[in-house]
């Protein structure tokens, strides 16, 4: 059995040890020491990296209470060694995790919840809860989670004896044997937990969630605490400044301003539309094709405009009529015509070119990638 130094100190930075065991199974290494600071991987967290004797240690499991230690190169069995944690990484998921303990806590709570799933991800955080929150209970969440940061709540990890154990009240999502760990939060959570916590609320710096969505009932919620919400912050922060810059407003008066662009392009948007409508109208007025086949290119058209546009082309003039519009490296595009003629044509353009797309009758819609010179030569030579 590993002695767990992370369990009784989990800012440990650095440690001595002793490699145990060491194997190389399929060209992976790993080495088994007396005793160790970093995590394995385990309750929706990732394990700790690192190094040992300079060489990194990239992942650790644990298997039957021996902790795992994957390296890029072999250790030796019995030698002493020095590890060092990434402690810029291990203190960023003890920032995230103490965070959801408390959020999870103050939604217990407040309103009931249960955490049912946890995840801590290398940028978020999600919890899931089996019962929905709406925004203002969110944000009511958020404050009183922070509120324990504020006032610096005491975080205590421990192994109650099987009384304490089986009198106090505890959160937990799955039955646990054995020894259960618990980590309690002042005044605020009292959770079975086997990863490291900080020692205090203060360490976390701030608790931020991004927002929720429906999951199974319940509800699914991003957080960012610490540094990642520093930086989440910055992030945004930069951005409404430029957003405030390129439309002359003060900060805090983004929204509105952004608002008001978007209306007035609604309505730009609209008289576009009309006066597209009244062009495409004379176009289809003053058509006198030269040839039977003929193909109409106008860019900004969704495909019911296409089809109109085809439609109304074979209407006054017969014959085949196509419609293009730019799209996606390539062209939407309808073309009407005679039923047997169209088959013929569309076979022929489909042989010739990747089109995706099909109909019936005298009417045949879809997209194809090729160039408009490629469509042009190609209506030429029928």
């Amino acid at each position: 059995m590993t002695e767990k130094l992370y369990d009784i100190n989990s800012h440990l930075k650095e440690f001595t040890a002793t490699v145990v065991k060491t194997y190389c199974e399929n060209g992976k290494f790993s080495a088994v020491l007396d005793r160790t600071a970093f995590f394995p991987e385990g309750g929706g967290q990732a394990s700790d990296t690192g190094f040992i004797n300079g060489i990194r240690v990239y992942d650790v499991q644990e298997k039957d209470g021996i902790i795992y230690h994957y390296t890029d190169e072999t250790l030796n069995e019995g030698d002493k060694v020095n590890a060092l944690l990434d402690w810029e990484r291990r203190f960023d998921f003890m920032q995230q995790h103490t965070a959801e303990h408390i959020v999870s806590g103050v939604a217990h709570r407040l309103f009931g919840c249960e955490n049912v799933g946890f995840h801590l991800g290398e940028d978020i955080v999600t919890l899931d809860f089996d019962r929905m929150l709406d925004a203002e209970q969110i944000v009511q969440v958020e404050k009183e989670a922070n509120e324990a940061v504020y006032r610096n709540a005491q975080v205590k990890a421990y192994y109650p004896d099987a009384k304490t154990l089986q009198e106090l009240s505890y959160r937990s999502k799955k039955e646990l044997e054995g020894a259960v760990r618990i980590v309690e939060i002042e005044d605020t959570d009292v959770c079975a937990c086997c990863a490291p916590h900080v020692d205090v609320a203060g360490e976390i710096g701030l608790i931020k969630l991004l927002g929720g969505e429906k999951l199974r009932g319940g509800i699914r919620l991003e957080l960012k605490a610490g540094r990642r919400a520093l930086e989440d912050y910055n992030q945004k922060y930069d951005n409404v400044r430029k957003i405030s810059a390129l439309l002359c407003v003060k900060q805090h008066e983004t929204a509105e301003a952004v608002e008001r662009v978007l209306e007035q392009s609604a309505e730009l948007r609209s008289e576009l539309n009309n006066l597209k409508r009244l062009a495409l109208q004379e176009k289809i007025r003053t058509f006198e094709p030269q040839n039977s086949i003929t193909a109409e290119f106008e860019n900004g058209m969704e495909m019911k405009d296409l089809q109109h546009f085809a439609d109304s082309l074979y209407k006054k003039a017969g014959g085949i009529r196509a419609a293009f519009s730019e799209a996606n490296g390539g062209f939407s595009f309808a073309v009407c015509g005679d039923e047997e003629k169209l088959a013929e044509f569309f076979a022929d353009f489909k042989s010739r070119f990747a089109v995706k797309g099909g109909g019936r009758g005298s009417m045949m819609q879809g997209t194809v990638t090729c160039s408009k010179e490629d469509i042009i030569q190609f209506i030429e030579s029928k």
